[in-house]
């Protein structure tokens, strides 16, 4: 059999050098493309066959090992894409659990890396859970609405791959008109012989209206008024309340429950601001980009009539609803923003060291970030202090209630023109009411209208903020 077909055995140390180039190449090509040419094997193996030794055919490379064709040496198609689980990822601290709201793509679906495959609702925001790497979905693991715990699994993945292209089938061209239908060059179109309707042109000539048609109109239109909704009806629905409102609703409770709520009113006088906002803004906007409002003129003066009562930046903390009193350094200031699923309170944060125009870029980014549900944990953790402004949507006076563990609120409301009387005559004058909820455990009386009437000197007169 030898003499019939030659062979040749190579060496060990040939089977470990040629074992090292296929891994190599194998390696290389993983994960990369489906299809790859064989040439660094092919050269491995030749380099190890000596020429005229008649292995053009086959060189057995041990008994063990696999028989390689030189000749036409080529590796077609080897499945190298690996499957994984995309598992809900780390949401934060305090959260350990959500509700799956919706899944961006479905099974079959091409996923590019970093790209959002579902969205789960936790108590404050809304958490994206991306692709840790390039595939295609091949299963889904749970169905929207279902809670899911952190670590759960989602989504079976399969790595690799790429987007199905889909080609557009050529649409079909009118065919051209009979040639019976055409005039021929030896019989002119004038001499043409009449042509005879053919059936289904016949089937397509509307027939003259029966009397029953318009006979049939009247029950037709008797039907449609019937089906038109009852003006009267009572219908109800049932919508299950999302995670953040039903958040919201016990965090407010809980405050009521907790907290000794008081407010104090007064009215703050907004000539003044509205002037130097006036004047301002342009100047502002253009050197820097901020558009100056209001909400950034109360926040300083909040600060600094935090100095003289510190209080209203302290907190009760402990057990028991707390027996501890937290008095802070700092000013972190949480604005009520309004969103589709609730009412969020992103914190601007050492607000004490801010100007202006850097508190009211600060609110600005932070209500962007909450319209375009992008908000983070760390935008709404913590906080010290709350300004509520109700203000945008025409309230013209209410009492907000306090964002525990926190001591204060203030709410800011409408601007109207009222008369009021101004070194004894009476002027139409921009009023607004400010209110100020209280948890009365910590802040008396004293000291929260004290802390008000501050609020209203800076507001009247912004050039005292400058001496503070």
């Amino acid at each position: 059999m030898a003499s019939r077909l030659p062979f040749h055995r190579l060496s060990e140390q040939h089977l470990r050098t040629l074992s090292r180039s296929a891994s190599a190449s194998r390696s290389f090509f993983n994960g990369r493309s489906r299809n790859f040419t064989s040439a660094v094997l092919r050269k491995s193996v030749k380099s190890y066959v000596k020429p005229n030794s008649g292995l053009q055919q086959v060189a057995v490379l041990g008994p063990n090992m696999p028989r390689f064709n030189t000749s036409s040496f080529r590796v077609s198609q080897i499945r190298t894409y690996a499957d994984t689980v995309v598992k809900v990822p780390q949401m934060a601290e305090s959260i350990t659990e959500g509700t799956l709201k919706q899944f961006s793509k479905q099974v079959g679906d091409y996923v590019e890396r970093d790209e959002e495959i579902a969205t789960i609702e936790t108590d404050k925001i809304d958490v994206s859970v991306n692709a840790p790497e390039s595939g295609t979905i091949k299963e889904l693991l749970v169905s929207e609405e279902d809670t899911v715990t952190v670590g759960q699994d989602l989504v079976r993945l399969e790595l690799g791959g790429g987007p199905e292209v889909k080609k557009e089938e050529p649409t079909e061209k009118p065919s051209a008109p009979a040639a019976a239908d055409k005039p021929t060059a030896s019989e002119p179109e004038h001499q043409k012989a009449p042509k005879t309707p053919s059936s289904s042109e016949k089937a397509t000539t509307p027939a003259p209206e029966s009397p029953k048609k318009a006979e049939s109109t009247a029950p037709k239109e008797q039907a449609s008024e019937d089906a038109k909704p009852n003006l009267g009806g009572r219908e109800e629905r049932r919508v299950k309340m999302n995670r953040m409102r039903l958040r919201i609703a016990e965090r407010l409770k809980q405050s009521q429950n907790t907290a000794a709520s008081l407010t104090t009113f007064n009215e703050v006088d907004m000539s003044s601001l509205m002037e130097f906002r006036k004047l301002y803004k342009d100047d502002v906007l253009k050197k820097t980009g901020v558009k100056l409002g209001f909400m950034s003129a109360f926040s300083r003066a909040c600060v600094l009539a935090m100095r003289d009562v510190p209080a209203v930046n302290a907190s009760i903390e402990g057990p028991n609803g707390g027996d501890t009193i937290v008095y802070r350094d700092y000013v972190d200031i949480s604005v009520a923003v309004a969103t589709e699923k609730g009412l969020v309170t992103p914190v601007v944060r050492n607000a004490e060291g801010m100007d202006l125009v850097g508190i009211e870029k600060a609110i600005a980014d932070l209500g962007k970030k909450a319209r375009d549900n992008k908000l983070t944990i760390e935008d709404m953790a913590g906080g010290s202090f709350t300004i509520s402004n109700g203000g945008v949507f025409g309230s013209l006076m209410g009492t907000p209630i306090i964002n525990l563990p926190q001591t204060a609120v203030l709410g800011l409301h409408a601007i109207k023109d009222k008369p009021v009387a101004v070194n004894g005559k009476v002027e139409i004058r921009p009023m607004m009411y400010l209110a100020l909820t209280y948890d009365h455990r910590l802040l008396d009386g004293r000291e929260a209208v004290t802390f008000l009437v501050k609020v209203k000197e800076y507001i009247e007169d912004p050039r005292r903020m400058l001496l503070g």
